[in-house]
């Protein structure tokens, strides 16, 4: 099955250093985020076509998946009357022959010749009592073989996560030429008695059998293997920095007496839900410790984060401490400084905002990465708050908990309001403690959400003109189109604009936002969509809008299939933030079974955290954010879903590093945690 290719197989190698991989595979390659030798051989498959029936040409029946082995008895290139290229061949066994076709390869008359023994696997058509295969996939034998030494047919073929210009079938043949060395100048990393507890098989069989399986069960052993491992050395390194995090860094021990506890919840304008209490204690309890605090609060849209945060920037304050709160954009910054003045200036606690815009201090400041730039605290700072922190670098976010003067770091919070499964937080944010707010606070409205067929588009906007008659105003979130706010996102989202303008009437007044303004353009068009100047304000997807605008009651979103429904339930929270009653339009091209039960599922449900799980096990991890983001980690082949193998996986942790905290006794176990650190935990 294999070729030998004498190349050094350190994991590390360059890719480029592999026969064979010129300028063009490089940059496909890259596309894929391979790079080494290690990230090759780890680019796992995401299903299998079953080849593995090896059947006599007589035998065949329509519709039939199978693998034939034989001679090629003719093959030519004819043109269609089209002007596409088609190549016909004969395959004869010793029972019969069956017809070939092949689609625009005309370069298939040079590598197969008449008289070549070939394997050949595809789906059987019969025309005519006649059988045929159409495209199959070859390859050539040099001998009768056995069905074990076969690569592209007769067995379960690996297909792999492609790009253009680069298949299966070229990643396929590179992977079997590079296997059989990687495997064994690659030694096994985990301690033994571990793989024989979790009975799991070892990792160079593990690799194998991943990527050329004999047969299903194959592929269940080498990825509960697999799995185990990428679930494991996660938390390996969680448990590490969680560890260094308590061992290395100290912090002010705040004084929390109940009755000005009780004197703070006295004084808002609503009761706490249990949930934000709970939270709240939590947290609390964390600032009357010596060792930092280091918690991830996680609240639906609506759930009230930012009043727990209020909360311990209270603390900070009677503490005689600083508290900053950072937010990924200006618009944030000033939403949490109105906020917090609302819910602090009884308290005489003075908010400031620091952009770079604007600076103004105060006893809390909000602002932007600013904040890490040009602010220079003149007191200690007790308390840093991180809204949404995944949208700073990690580079930015290290400073954050950067240690005074005193030699204390600040006791860390981090919000977020991206409703993660309770699993899947333990696993991306397995060294911080968790909060969740998982009930939304009394009065909260349910939004109308409507999955809207096309042929309903024009009664959408008759529907969102009559609510900007009643004095009410509109969000149009245009098509998704790619993760990063290019230029192609900008021209979308003006055509957009461009084509709305034209179906509206004329007394309705329309604003566009997208990433690539200016912070003082983007801020005086947010200024004037709540100022009520604007009525419809069309913004891309990737443009927080997480202003409060409780008139605006429509929200109406396109191509809302290509986004995850944790992205489409933040943004319908955007909406129904006043009194009056709000709807959610829901819009797509996709006629995917999948994707119309996925979108209706928002319309019966309205808890993030539900929707989070759905698209968990629909969709997968990555779109439950809906892009990569920085310092997330990108799963290759471990189920985030599988409670089991990842409570399993962090009970493994927890024992080896109880024995040996550096993982000094296995190197190649501390390499993998290294090139972790690296490959995901870098600097924007």
């Amino acid at each position: 099955m294999y070729s030998k290719l004498l190349v050094p197989m350190d994991p590390q190698t360059p890719i480029e250093q592999i026969p064979g991989i010129g300028e063009y595979y490089l940059r496909k390659l890259k596309k894929l985020e391979i790079k080494t030798v290690e990230n090759l051989v780890t680019h796992f498959p995401f299903r299998y076509d079953d080849f593995s029936a090896l059947i006599p040409i007589s035998n065949l029946s329509d519709g039939q998946i199978v693998t034939l082995q034989g001679n090629i008895w003719s093959i030519r290139n004819l043109r269609s009357r089209t002007g596409k290229f088609l190549t016909l061949a004969t395959l004869a066994d010793q029972t019969g022959t069956i017809d070939i076709v092949w689609f625009n390869q005309a370069y298939i008359t040079k590598t197969l010749k008449p008289g070549t023994f070939v394997s050949v696997s595809g789906k059987v058509q019969i025309e005519y009592k006649k059988p045929k295969l159409l495209s199959p996939a070859y390859e050539i034998l040099r001998e009768r073989a056995q069905l074990s030494k076969t690569v592209h047919t007769g067995r379960l073929i690996p297909i792999y996560p492609e790009t253009e210009g680069l298949t299966s079938k070229w990643l396929r043949a590179k992977i079997a030429s590079i296997l059989p060395q990687y495997i064994k100048e690659t030694g096994e990393f985990l301690p033994e008695d571990l793989i024989k507890r979790q009975k799991l098989i070892g990792l160079t069989l593990a690799l194998s059998k991943i990527h050329f399986p004999k047969n299903l069960q194959d592929v269940e052993k080498a990825r509960k293997r697999l799995s185990f491992d990428e679930l494991f050395i996660l938390q390996l390194a969680a448990a590490q920095r969680r560890r260094k995090w308590k061992e290395q860094k100290k912090a002010s021990k705040f004084s929390v007496e109940s009755t000005k506890l009780e004197a703070f919840l006295k004084n808002l304008p609503f009761a706490l839900t249990t949930a934000q209490k709970r939270s709240l204690s939590e947290i609390l309890g964390d600032l009357q410790k010596e060792t930092p605090a280091n918690r991830l609060l996680e609240g639906d849209v609506g759930s009230g984060k930012t009043v727990v945060a209020a909360a311990a920037a209270y603390f900070s304050h009677q503490n005689g401490y600083l508290t900053l709160l950072a937010a990924p954009t200006e618009i944030l910054a000033h939403q949490h400084q109105k906020t917090l003045e609302e819910l602090l200036t009884a308290h005489k606690i003075k908010v400031g905002i620091w952009t770079g815009a604007k600076k103004e201090d105060g006893d809390v400041i909000c602002g932007t990465h600013a904040l890490l730039i040009s602010y220079k605290p003149k007191r200690e700072v007790g308390l840093v708050v991180v809204d949404e922190q995944h949208r700073f670098g990690v580079a930015q976010r290290g400073k954050f908990a950067q240690e005074s003067a005193t030699g204390k770091s600040p006791h860390i919070l981090t919000m977020t309001a991206t409703p993660i499964p309770r699993t899947l937080a333990l696993t991306l944010y397995g060294d911080l403690d968790l909060s969740v707010l998982d009930e939304i606070p009394e009065g909260r409205q349910k939004i109308q959400t409507h999955v809207v067929p096309n042929f309903k588009r024009a009664a959408a906007y008759k529907f969102i003109e009559n609510q900007i008659t009643m004095g009410y105003q509109a969000f149009i979130i245009t098509p998704f189109v790619e993760p990063s706010e290019s230029m192609l996102s900008v021209k979308a989202a003006t055509d957009e604009f461009i084509k709305l303008k034209g179906l509206f009437s004329k007394r309705v007044k329309l604003g566009l936002l997208h990433g690539r303004l200016k912070s003082n353009d983007k801020n005086k068009i947010m200024k004037s969509f709540k100022d009520k100047k604007i009525d419809i304000l069309v913004a891309t997807p990737v443009v927080e809008v997480g202003i409060d605008i409780p008139n605006a009651t429509v929200m109406m979103i396109e191509s809302a299939d290509r986004f995850g429904l944790a992205q489409l339930h933040q943004l319908r929270g955007r909406v129904g933030r006043g009194k009056q009653r709000s709807y959610c339009l829901l819009f797509t091209d996709s006629n995917s079974l999948n994707s119309l039960k996925r979108l209706k599922s928002m319309e019966k449900i309205d808890i993030g955290f539900e929707l989070a799980e759905i698209d968990l096990k629909m969709r997968g991890p990555g779109e439950i954010f809906g892009f990569k983001q920085s310092g997330y980690i990108n799963l290759k082949i471990a189920d985030i879903s599988d409670q089991e193998l990842i409570a399993q996986a962090q009970k493994e942790a927890k024992m080896l590093l109880g024995e040996d905290p550096n993982v000094q006794s296995y190197p190649q176990l501390a390499q993998k945690l290294k090139s972790l650190q690296q490959d995901y935990i870098q600097p924007n």
